[in-house]
C-alpha cells in the first residue's frame, strides 16, 4: 500500500494515469490555498466532473475503506484537504460544512499569520488564538485532521499538545538536515509524535539538503535518523509534488491576494518559480524508488510498508470519523484494515 499524504498537482488525465503505473494507492490532493468558501466549492465541483470522466482511475475518499475499495478497482483513491483555513472564513460552522463536503485535513495557517495561529514566516509567534482553539476542537468533534505543515514552531506544539486528537506535518523535513523556514525543528516533531500525529516527509526542492540536486541516499538516509529519533510508526510521504504547474501557480501559492509585492517565499535569495524536482521524483511513476531507497538504508519489511503508506492509512482509520464522544463512529473497519493496522 503506498500513499502520499499531500500533492498540489495541475491535474490530468497524464498524471491520473501515473497515478496508476506508480502504483499509489491514495493522494491526498490540496483543494484549497488561499480561496473563499464558494471558491472551493467551485474546486470540488471540478474534481467531481474528474471523477466522473476518469472513473477508471480515480475515486474520491471519504472513509479509510474507500482505500481497500480504489485498491480492489485499481484506481487511486483522492482525499482533500486545505493549506489555508481561507475556505472556512470567519464562521466556525463552516468546519463541519466543509468536512461534509469531502474535506479531511486543513491547515491552521499558510505561512502567515490566520484567524487561528502563526504562520512559520511571521517574525512573533503568539500560538493559538481564541477562534483557533475553538476551530480545533471543532475540527477534533467532526473529524477534519489538523495539519501544522506551515506554521510557526510555538503555534504547532501549541495545537498538537490542545488537540484532542492527534494531528499532522503533512509535508515536511526535519530543520536540522535541511535549514528552512518551513522545515521543523526536533522538538516541534517530538511534540507531534508524543501525541501520536504523524509527519510526511517532503520532497519539495526548497526544503531537501543540496535542492533539486538532492540524492535519494541522503533524502532516505534523514528518514532513517528521524525514525530512530522519533520511531517509524510516526513517519509517511507528503511529496508535495507540484507537476506541471506553471510559475504562475507559485505566485499564488506565495501571495494569494494578501500583498501587492513579489514574495518568493524562502527568503530574498529564492528565486522565483518552480524549481526541478529530483531526477529520482519526477512523477508518481517514480514512487516506488523510496521504497527501495528506504530498504537501501536499513529499513526492514514492516518499516518500509508503514513509511510507505500504511502508517497513514491507520492515521486515517482513526482521524477521518466524528469523534467518540458524538457517539457517530463508523462501523468496524473491515478485517483487511484491522490486519494492515494491528502491528
Amino acid at each position: 500500500m503506498w500513499i502520499d499524504n499531500l500533492q498540489y498537482a495541475n491535474w490530468s488525465e497524464k498524471i491520473f494515469r501515473q497515478m496508476r503505473e506508480g502504483r499509489v494507492d491514495a493522494v491526498h490532493v490540496t483543494i484549497a490555498y488561499h480561496e473563499n468558501f464558494r471558491e472551493t466549492v467551485l474546486n470540488f465541483e471540478q474534481w467531481n466532473r474528474w471523477f466522473e470522466q476518469y472513473s477508471d482511475l480515480i475515486m474520491p475518499a471519504y472513509v479509510v475503506a474507500d482505500i481497500d475499495v480504489a485498491r480492489e478497482t485499481n484506481r487511486t483513491a483522492i482525499l482533500f484537504g486545505f493549506q489555508n483555513p481561507s475556505p472556512i472564513e470567519d464562521d466556525i460552522g463552516l468546519v463541519e460544512i466543509v468536512h461534509r463536503l469531502g474535506a479531511r485535513f486543513m491547515q491552521l495557517t499558510y505561512n502567515n499569520q490566520s484567524l487561528l495561529a502563526t504562520g512559520c514566516y511571521e517574525a512573533e509567534d503568539t500560538g493559538l488564538t481564541r477562534m483557533g482553539k475553538q476551530v480545533v476542537r471543532e475540527m477534533n468533534r467532526v473529524g477534519l485532521v489538523v495539519d501544522m505543515s506551515h506554521s510557526a514552531d510555538r503555534s504547532t506544539i501549541e495545537a498538537a499538545d490542545y488537540s484532542e486528537r492527534p494531528i499532522a506535518i503533512t509535508h515536511a523535513n526535519p530543520f536540522d538536515w535541511a535549514p528552512a523556514l518551513r522545515n521543523k525543528k526536533d522538538d516541534v516533531i517530538q511534540a507531534v509524535v508524543q501525541n501520536g500525529g504523524m509527519l510526511g516527509f517532503s520532497l519539495y526542492p526548497h526544503h531537501l539538503k543540496d535542492k533539486s540536486a538532492c540524492t535519494l541516499e541522503s533524502f532516505c538516509t534523514m528518514i532513517a535518523r528521524t525514525a530512530e529519533k522519533f520511531g517509524a510508526q510516526h513517519l509517511g510521504i507528503g511529496s508535495d509534488l507540484c507537476q506541471d504547474q506553471p510559475d504562475s501557480i507559485v505566485e499564488w501559492m506565495r501571495m494569494g491576494r494578501w500583498t501587492k509585492e513579489t514574495d518568493y517565499g524562502e527568503g530574498s535569495a529564492c528565486a522565483p518559480g518552480f524549481p526541478p524536482m529530483p531526477t529520482w521524483f519526477e512523477s508518481n511513476k517514480d514512487f516506488g524508488n523510496l521504497e527501495k531507497g528506504l530498504r537501501t538504508v536499513g529499513f526492514n519489511e514492516e518499516e518500509t510498508a508503514g513509511i510507505m503508506g500504511r502508517n497513514w492509512y491507520c492515521f486515517y482509520e482513526s482521524s477521518f470519523h466524528a469523534a467518540p464522544a458524538e457517539k457517530r463512529l463508523l462501523n468496524s473497519p473491515p478485517s483487511e484494515l484491522k490486519k494492515n493496522c494491528s502491528a
